[in-house]
């Protein structure tokens, strides 16, 4: 299966994820790419979204392949088969794991800035990439994740490498994925277009969420004050019919 661009496949995604569609859940997308694909699901699903923020560390010479990701609260991840594949130390990398903490906290100010994150105590969060090649970022998104206590973590991608979501498997409730072959070069390998997204782009797709969510909220509220949904009034004695 190819898709042809993120929001087919975050449809796709979203009706392999109807089982969660009576769960208190959260969509969390990885920006940028996730965030297109990540809202198709969120409105299928009726559920808020959110942006976890990771940044990827490219490996030098190898821009797309990463050598690992940051998150939040000085979260870092080193993919070490990458790092023995390329024959670099750890401390190789120093110089742009700083330039990737300067973007990852750019990216907070512009996606999130002053807005608190999400309280998580007794909820399903859902994370939702448009694809996992190497799950550097994944990881990232995880374990930056974890932290805030959610009740169940859900990890969904329209595409990803089967050893690689065997390995991811046991670090989640549950792992959902359309595509898994044994191995690929890109993810955009798996998409008939796949265009860089844009900082305007997320941030767009940001305010859409923010409709949605406050458009699903309206429409809770009026099946719960709805004379259908509303508990029958007690009937006392004295008021039944002779």
């Amino acid at each position: 299966m190819v898709f042809k661009d993120r929001a087919d496949a975050g449809r796709q995604l979203a009706e392999a994820l109807l089982p969660y569609e009576r769960e208190n859940c959260l969509i969390f997308a990885l920006p940028r790419g996730g965030v297109e694909v990540a809202i198709e699901v969120a409105r299928r699903l009726r559920k808020p979204m959110d942006v976890l923020v990771v940044r990827k560390i490219g490996a030098p010479g190898h821009e797309e392949l990463a050598a690992g990701a940051v998150g939040p609260e000085d979260v870092l991840i080193l993919n070490r088969d990458v790092l023995v594949m390329l024959g670099l130390q750890p401390n190789a990398l120093q110089s742009r794991i700083d330039q990737a903490r300067t973007e990852l906290n750019r990216r907070l100010r512009q996606y999130r800035g002053n807005r608190p994150f999400p309280g998580l105590n007794g909820k399903t969060a859902i994370i939702v990439d448009d694809g996992l090649a190497t799950g550097a970022t994944a990881r990232a998104a995880l374990k930056a994740l974890k932290a805030l206590g959610p009740a169940k973590i859900v990890l969904a991608v329209p595409v990803g490498t089967r050893p690689l979501l065997s390995q991811l498997r046991y670090e989640v409730d549950d792992l959902v994925c359309l595509e898994k072959p044994d191995s690929f070069d890109a993810v955009s390998a798996w998409y008939e277009r796949f265009p860089q997204c844009t900082d305007a782009q997320v941030t767009q797709w940001l305010k859409e969420s923010e409709q949605l969510n406050r458009q699903n909220k309206w429409q809770e509220a009026q099946t719960q004050n709805s004379p259908s949904s509303q508990s029958p009034k007690p009937m006392h004695w004295e008021n039944l019919p002779l």
